[in-house]
């Protein structure tokens, strides 16, 4: 090799010009990366932001429709109110049924015979004199289902048959027996015209009870003392907590049959010469339908729509019973409860 090559210096290599030459560079690559990440970064904030979007508006969505219904059942609320208080007729619960046609009333007597409860002289004596006015009654008839309760409650439905029979000649009442007939239930089916039974139903009871407990021996086991004060010789007769004085007993066992012979006098008057001459009806003991019609407490075996077809004529039977005012008896106890709230609240200021 010559001395003149040898010497020639190296020409250096010059980085071609992508926008001269044509030819890209090589950091393009780079950048298309970078644009790619911001794109994807993008991307990425739209989705979240749509996200957000959709779980706001579906928050609003889920408000709006607690809100309508909120709104319905409010509305559905003063509705009933309105239809209660508006709509509703006043004798709703009561006797006062007015309906047209031909029919047979029916007044139910089920349960213990008392002041209060649901077979008390109230309620039966409203049921019987709305039957009786109505001037589509053919008949009427008193259903018993009650073991007897309260003589006085008894007398007054009993007599209240007793007039009403007299305004309204025309217009039988038939006792039916259900279940049980006795003591004061009894009483008031013997004011009837007639009375039916089932053959299996327990009749009579033609009695007056008065029961309680005596402690004496407890308390003395306990080592408890009776301190009675009163003003009266005999007005702590019958207390529970004191021995039984002779002379007590036997004045209640005086008024007891004094009550108990108006007992027998309202069943002979009621039922006359169709009761068989027998002592034994008027101990207090029951029988059944069938036994019954042998000594004369009742007159033959039916059912309720037996006697409204058969006897009466008249098979269908409207209900004549009083029942319960249930709106009357929310509004007692709204205020009933509003007044206790109020005498609590003031009441311990003025104490």
């Amino acid at each position: 090799m010559s001395d003149d090559k040898k010497n020639e210096t190296p020409e250096p290599v010059v980085a071609k010009d992508a926008w001269t030459e044509g030819e890209p560079a090589p950091v393009a690559s780079d950048a298309s990366a970078v644009a790619s990440k911001k794109e994807s970064v993008v991307d990425e904030g739209a989705w979240q932001r749509d996200l957000l979007n959709r779980l706001a508006f579906s928050s609003i969505n889920e408000q709006r429709r607690t809100r309508r219904w909120g709104i319905f059942f409010k509305f559905m609320v003063f509705a009933y109110i309105f239809f209660i208080l508006f709509y509703i007729p006043r004798d709703w619960g009561g006797a006062d049924i007015k309906l047209g046609g031909e029919h047979t009333a029916l007044i139910e007597i089920a349960g213990v015979i008392s002041a209060d409860t649901p077979a008390s002289a109230d309620t039966v004596v409203g049921g019987l004199r709305a039957a009786f006015k109505d001037e589509n009654t053919a008949g009427v008839i008193l259903r018993i289902n009650s073991p007897g309760g309260s003589p006085v409650q008894s007398g007054y439905i009993y007599d209240e048959i007793k007039r009403l029979r007299g305004l309204y000649p025309e217009t039988p009442l038939y006792a039916v027996v259900v279940d049980v007939c006795a003591s004061g239930g009894y009483y008031i089916a013997a004011a009837a015209d007639e009375i039916y039974a089932d053959k299996a139903s327990m009749v009579g009871s033609i009695g007056v009870v008065m029961n309680g407990f005596g402690f004496t021996g407890a308390m003395d086991k306990l080592g408890v003392e009776r301190r009675l004060l009163t003003a009266g010789e005999s007005k702590g007769f019958l207390d529970p907590f004191s021995p039984l004085k002779e002379g007590e007993v036997e004045h209640v066992k005086g008024m007891l049959g004094n009550i108990h012979q108006q007992f027998i006098d309202a069943v002979k008057e009621g039922r006359g010469e169709r009761l068989v001459d027998s002592d034994k009806i008027f101990t207090g003991l029951v029988w059944s339908g069938e036994q019954a019609v042998e000594l004369g407490l009742v007159d033959g075996l039916g059912s309720s729509s037996y006697v409204a077809r058969e006897i009466i004529g008249t098979e269908r039977i409207v209900d004549f019973t009083p029942r319960p005012d249930y709106f009357q008896q929310f509004a007692d106890r709204i205020g009933m409860t509003m007044a206790n709230t109020l005498s609590n609240q003031f009441g311990a200021s003025l104490k």
